[in-house]
């Protein structure tokens, strides 16, 4: 596979896309804050090239997500429209009801199940699915501390349906697990796990869907740029789309790749890409103009 091509700024190939799909934690906020570079890229691009579609494995519909962005300082010119995971795993939990699931994560995801008739069991020794949006507790809890309580899901068949794909994203100057370890554990066992979210299918038909309505035509799939910053998320997504992407190494990957010249850190994040048999047609450190 051919090394990505070391970028300095976005708008070195802006003029070659008209649309662009933008993955969310570790690439225009932390958690905590907003990155001001990337958010000033983004909003260039939309005002001289075309629409920003923000794409996210946040395990909540991206309607309750508006304001969390906004929040943390995301201007609303920096994106022309907002898909989840939450929103594709909507579908996949309309399917299964009613019934019941067991939820796993916190309560601040339970916007995920508003309206969808899908009553929610005891435990698991009641339930006909796992629901899982996140750990209970991510600032404290690890994925191997759910071992116990899968394997006897396991046991009995029960079909995991993850809402977030991702094992780690960023918060603030740490990493924190995702939904995506726990799905991990879950596969190690036998269980069986069904996703929506990047690097999936689902996510990118309805991302691209929205293109479509914002440029009032079909769009040309070699002119949409995926930017992301998880090898096994966004870029392994882009790729099985056959999109282009920009990888950012400076985000969920920055404690492997970021140390030393920017020269060493691209030469490591060609090498992270080529472990994992993924490819991105771009790279740098982090979003900027």
């Amino acid at each position: 596979m051919s090394p990505p091509v070391l970028l300095h700024g976005l708008s070195e190939i802006a003029a070659d896309y008209d649309a662009i799909l933008c993955d969310v934690w570790g690439v225009i906020h932390n958690g905590r804050e907003a990155f001001p570079a990337a958010c000033d890229a983004l909003q260039r691009y939309r005002k001289e090239r075309g629409p920003v579609v923000l794409i996210s494995n946040a395990p909540r519909p991206s309607t309750a997500l508006y304001g969390q962005i906004g929040g943390l300082g995301v201007p609303e010119d920096a994106w022309s429209a907002y898909v989840t995971s939450g929103d594709v795993t909507r579908a996949l939990l309309s399917e299964r009801a009613p019934g019941p699931a067991w939820f796993v994560g916190p309560e601040r995801d339970l916007s995920l199940f508003e309206g969808l008739d899908l009553a929610f069991a005891e435990g698991p020794q009641d339930a006909a699915f796992i629901a899982c949006t996140s750990p209970f507790d991510d600032e404290h809890d690890q994925p191997e501390d759910y071992r116990a309580r899968f394997q006897a899901c396991a046991k009995r068949g029960l079909e995991m349906v993850c809402a977030n794909p991702d094992r780690m994203v960023q918060k603030g100057d740490r990493l924190i697990y995702c939904a995506g370890a726990l799905a991990d554990v879950y596969e190690s066992l036998g269980g069986r796990v069904t996703m929506g979210g990047k690097p999936h299918e689902p996510i990118y038909r309805c991302a691209t869907d929205e293109v479509a309505v914002l440029l009032g035509r079909n769009p040309d799939r070699s002119r949409i740029l995926c930017i992301g910053d998880g090898v096994s998320t966004d870029v392994l997504g882009a790729q099985r789309q056959a999109l282009d992407c920009l990888f950012l190494w400076g985000g969920v990957h920055a404690a492997d790749l970021s140390e030393g010249t920017e020269a060493l850190a691209a030469e490591r994040a060609a090498a992270l890409l080529a472990t994992h048999s993924t490819l991105a047609r771009y790279a740098m450190p982090a979003l900027v103009w």
